[in-house]
């Protein structure tokens, strides 16, 4: 399944990196609208066995969607805006 941004497609378009390959944002898209636009379906793999997650309550409640970000350390995906240049590393 794949994100489909309905929405705001006329802001202006930033790069970033996730795990070192170059994906496509929109100028106040959180990461993880970013990456799930982009096609990368997961953040992360289960610790319990039950397969990719991408995020649960989206508002930064769940601990779900932890990224690493050079420079910054670890962040939520779901409430950290991506910025022009961002080298994010998924878990």
């Amino acid at each position: 399944m794949r994100a489909v941004r309905l929405l705001d497609q006329d802001r202006p378009a930033i790069a970033i990196t996730v795990d070192g390959a170059a994906i496509a944002a929109k100028r106040g898209d959180t990461l993880l609208t970013a990456i799930l636009t982009a096609g990368l379906n997961h953040l992360r793999t289960s610790e319990f066995g039950d397969g990719p997650r991408a995020g649960f309550c989206l508002m930064g409640a769940c601990q779900d969607c932890w990224v690493s970000i050079a420079g910054l350390g670890t962040r939520r995906a779901c409430t950290t805006l991506a910025e022009d240049g961002m080298a994010v590393t998924r878990r």
